[in-house]
């Protein structure tokens, strides 16, 4: 085994400039302008969020008490570290990928609640569809959503998920919230950076997955290796993910190139070649419905 497979230098080597990123941000940037403080803090936060992903599936210890301690400042204050890992791996079922009820993280809704929704929330929900919407009022949406249903299972006995919530407290306000206030980033402009981080964070799980009969074909890969796919530490071979979720992010184009005709036949060619191909033809253009297409009142 190398020393990179061992000692896993290339997250320790982000690890380390994520928060020194998020520091110069805050401290020393902000004092050249506003905006250079918050492009430098949405950079940091955006990889946080890409980092607290790869510590879920076991990088760089073995140990996920250790492995969550290194990410326990809530650069992002939205969703609690605990529920990120707990709904996450409960994604990772792909017999529920797009499932409205079952898949945490899908945006396909029951075709049955759709037609109950007024005319202005379909309205919003469409526009939520693409590219430009989910940018914009995604980080809204998704927010209030997850945090109504976290509520409803606060209320109905859920220990683990109140848990979650009460160390997300001290994640966020003491090491993070202090930062902000004593550094030269006024406050809105921290909640700001952090709405646009994960805007940016949306970019990636626009089409991570499709509605198709078949599980194996519901999860895409996207051959982008710019500054998003950096960004998202390589989560953009999404399928090369899902099929082999232990491998850390900087082996997973390798691993897709040797076996590329492998991935893609697996998932039937749910495939795009960069996220400027996809913004080209999404941004103004929604993809998909927001009723799940196959979905059958038996489910």
């Amino acid at each position: 085994m190398s020393d990179t497979r061992r000692f896993e230098w290339p997250t320790w080597a982000v690890l380390i400039a994520c928060y020194g990123l998020f520091g110069v941000a805050t401290l020393w940037l902000c004092a050249f302008g506003i905006g250079f403080g918050i492009f430098g803090a949405v950079l940091a936060i955006a990889l946080h969020s890409s980092l607290s992903h790869e510590v879920l599936h076991g990088h760089p210890f073995k140990n996920r008490h250790l492995n969550a301690a290194l990410v326990f400042p809530a650069l992002s204050f939205a969703i609690p570290y605990m529920r990120f890992r707990d709904t996450h791996l409960a994604h990772h079922e792909d017999s529920i990928l797009t499932d409205p009820y079952d898949d945490p993280e899908t945006n396909f809704l029951d075709p049955k609640v759709w037609h109950a929704l007024g005319r202005p929330m379909k309205a919003l929900l469409r526009f939520n569809n693409t590219l430009a919407g989910r940018m914009l009022v995604g980080p809204a949406l998704g927010q209030v959503a997850f945090m109504k249903a976290d509520w409803a299972l606060v209320r109905a006995g859920d220990r683990r998920v109140l848990m979650s919530w009460l160390w997300h407290v001290p994640a966020a306000a003491l090491p993070v919230i202090w930062i902000v206030q004593v550094s030269n980033m006024p406050l809105w402009a921290y909640f700001a950076s952090v709405y646009i981080g994960l805007s940016v964070l949306k970019i990636r799980t626009f089409l991570e997955h499709r509605a198709h009969e078949k599980s194996r074909a519901r999860t895409v890969v996207i051959e982008d290796r710019g500054v998003l796919a950096f960004l998202f530490l390589n989560n953009n071979f999404h399928s090369v993910h899902h099929m082999h979720p232990q491998v850390a992010w900087y082996d997973l184009p390798a691993l897709y190139q040797s076996g590329k005709a492998r991935f893609l036949a697996v998932n039937e060619g749910y495939q795009y070649r960069s996220y400027a191909q996809i913004f080209r033809a999404y941004f103004f253009k929604a993809k998909d419905p927001v009723p799940h297409p196959l979905w059958s009142k038996d489910g």
